[in-house]
């Protein structure tokens, strides 16, 4: 793997613009990111906006199987200088195992959740950390949620079961989005109502597939007044942690018994 970013490497943000919603999402993100990790996996890593962040920190691997956004992705990752992104389901990563394995907005567009943490924590060492993004509240699932290919949204209480059935430890979870999720999910859901007729014959996979492409910002002037616009909005999201409609959780992998003597 290649080593960090030279001095005429782009930052992440020249390359990598985040939507609004990501910028709130990736405020709580980095703040929740475990201490004393180096090997980092990203399931679904999309168009790559994360994971060129996350290349920047760690020993990082991305995995992608929509080939449109994982040929963004590889674009991106390789731009900063470090880190790959791989045209693969995690599935096909064999007996690698990561200290950390990320994977932001996807639990939510597989219907047998269960089965795929079972998946992840397969990937992890023992005592490797876990971290999600998800929508939250599943009293919010609107027409947004059915056009990206969402069968669920999260609450609190309900996440932190299921990571807990599934053997993980140390559950901590953070909404994030408030006041600006407020204001930007009902115009996310005209858009999803607009959009729902021409997509009504797409499967899950093939609306999943086409959820990381949407509403996403495109060129380095858009992203920088976007950074700079969502700036008071995260320091307020982080005033009022209690609300929000997007969720954060972190999670640890129970370490193995020692074996008995």
């Amino acid at each position: 793997m290649a080593g960090g970013p030279t001095a005429s490497s782009p930052d992440a943000d020249s390359v990598a613009p985040l939507a609004p919603n990501a910028w709130l999402r990736y405020d709580v993100v980095e703040r929740m990111l475990p201490a004393g990790i180096s090997e980092v996996l990203e399931v679904g890593c999309g168009r790559g906006a994360f994971g060129a962040r996350l290349a920047l920190r760690y020993n990082y691997v991305g995995v992608e199987p929509d080939h449109e956004s994982w040929t963004v992705a590889k674009a991106r990752v390789g731009a900063v200088g470090r880190g790959e992104v791989r045209n693969i389901s995690s599935d096909s990563l064999g007996g690698q195992q990561f200290d950390l394995v990320c994977a932001f907005e996807v639990l939510e567009h597989i219907e047998d959740d269960a089965g795929a943490l079972a998946e992840w924590s397969a990937l992890l060492r023992p005592g490797g950390w876990l971290l999600l993004s998800v929508p939250a509240h599943q009293s919010r699932f609107g027409p947004w949620d059915e056009l990206v290919g969402h069968f669920r949204r999260y609450d609190p209480a309900a996440i932190t079961r299921l990571l807990t059935s599934a053997g993980f430890t140390d559950v901590s979870t953070q909404l994030y989005g408030f006041p600006l999720g407020y204001v930007l999910e009902p115009v996310r859901n005209v858009i999803g109502r607009r959009r729902l007729a021409a997509a009504s014959g797409n499967t899950y996979e093939e609306r999943t597939s086409g959820s990381g492409r949407q509403l996403q910002p495109t060129g380095t002037k858009l992203g920088t007044a976007i950074r700079w616009a969502t700036l008071p909005f995260r320091a307020l999201q982080r005033a009022v942690p209690s609300a929000g409609t997007g969720l954060v959780v972190r999670a640890r992998l129970a370490p193995q018994p020692p074996a008995a003597s």
